[in-house]
């Protein structure tokens, strides 16, 4: 199928111009002034056309948690969040993820990265959504699981099924504190052997770095590069408790970070991840959402605003990430992090993209877009996305989500 764009603003170097955007397919084909026939026409009316956000980090089958884990201490939220993982149902997961990936795909994120179990049911949510997934299968010892079997064992057999054109396998780690230094080498091989990426949760918590340094005597980031499991490979969610010496072990790995700061400030995890000293170290910094469970949303929007200003705030220096720094780590750093050629509108590079509605109230005045993006944006203004070349959300409409299937759905 191919899709034309008509009279966008279309976002190049965070400045805009006008232009007309072909795709054929899943690819952009030309930009500029175009007459070319296509199956599909939008008149974009001079909205702006940018790319689709990419959330680094979810758990998108905890959508169903929302309000079940609010306003507790950590230590509670981790028993508790525990004992509704091991009761669950599968069609409870499919709804919870299914659910989860309707409210991305309104926010404008077209690709997700997930780390949980049962990869196998949250892959029909995502063929059926159309959305952009990599979902990785998590692993952790097998004395901790709530899983069936053996978590290295499910994750290896997820990575050899069959899986559609929007879903790339990966292996997880559920983190050090509930992971050998065993399962983590098996979960680099498994990485090795089919050439998949690794996500995990890594240095999230005071808890977690002092309990690592009294078995280790090392801390978290530390011990990983010890053991030579840090790799251009592995995408790290928070790492809020890092020093500048474990933030050059991550560099020189070339590992790359996802940045959850409305997670990490609803779980009280205490002060922000060192995000200038990483992006000061060349470190690929990208944002996620992580779950409903810890975050109640899945809105970027929310996600980028929040994170600028928590970090500025800080610091005592409203310069220190600027408006163009966010958006870039919510979209081009996020495909840059997945290797995906995306996150630019030109010929040749994937059309995952979405349209901005520049005409809504809190988008006017239109002084500079990318900073309405940044402060003042929220999912009402996606007007469309497109995913793949395949149009998900229309006329701020999203496609296939009917409410009444969810209003007495089983999530749990």
């Amino acid at each position: 199928m191919s899709i034309l764009i008509k009279n966008a603003m279309i976002l190049r170097d965070l400045k805009f111009i006008k232009s007309d955007v072909l795709i054929d397919g899943n690819i952009i084909k030309k930009t500029g002034e175009i007459k070319d026939y296509a199956d599909y026409i939008i008149d974009a009316k001079c909205n702006l056309l940018i790319p689709g956000f990419v959330n680094t980090h979810a758990h998108v089958a905890m959508t169903g948690f929302k309000g079940l884990l609010d306003d507790t201490v950590l230590s509670d939220f981790l028993e508790k969040s525990g004992d509704l993982d091991s009761s669950r149902t599968d069609n409870g997961i499919y709804n919870s993820s299914l659910l989860g990936m309707y409210e991305m795909i309104n926010s404008g994120i077209t690709t997700f990265v997930d780390l949980y179990y049962s990869e196998d049911i949250i892959q029909r949510a995502a063929e059926k959504t159309g959305i952009r997934a990599y979902l990785a299968w998590a692993v952790l010892d097998d004395e901790y699981t709530t899983q069936k079997g053996s978590p290295v064992k499910n994750a290896e057999h997820f990575i050899t099924m069959d899986h559609p054109e929007n879903v790339t396998p990966m292996i997880g780690v559920q983190g050090i504190y509930v992971s050998s230094d065993e399962t983590y080498m098996k979960v680099l091989d498994l990485s090795k052997k089919y050439n998949v990426m690794m996500h995990t949760h890594l240095s999230e918590t005071r808890k977690e770095v002092y309990d690592t340094v009294k078995r280790y005597g090392e801390r978290p980031v530390e011990h990983l590069n010890k053991i030579n499991f840090l790799s251009d490979k592995l995408i790290a969610a928070h790492c809020v408790w890092v020093t500048i010496n474990e933030i050059k072990m991550l560099s020189k790995n070339n590992v790359k970070v996802s940045w959850n700061s409305v997670s990490n400030a609803k779980l009280a995890s205490g002060g922000n991840a060192p995000i200038p000293e990483m992006l000061n170290n060349n470190i690929n910094v990208s944002i996620g959402t992580d779950s409903s469970g810890s975050n109640n949303s899945l809105d970027m929007f929310q996600e980028m605003k929040f994170s600028l200003l928590s970090i500025n705030n800080e610091r005592w220096d409203p310069s220190i990430i600027k408006s163009g720094d966010i958006f870039r780590m919510a979209t081009l750093n996020g495909y840059s992090a997945l290797n995906l050629n995306g996150g630019i509108i030109e010929p040749g590079s994937i059309a995952d993209l979405i349209i901005i509605d520049r005409r809504a109230v809190n988008m006017i005045p239109g002084n500079d877009f990318i900073k309405n993006i940044v402060f003042s944006g929220n999912p009402s203004n996606v007007l469309y996305v497109i995913v793949n070349g395949k149009i998900l959300k229309e006329n701020g409409r999203l496609n296939n989500f009917n409410p009444d299937e969810f209003i007495d759905a089983e999530f749990l």
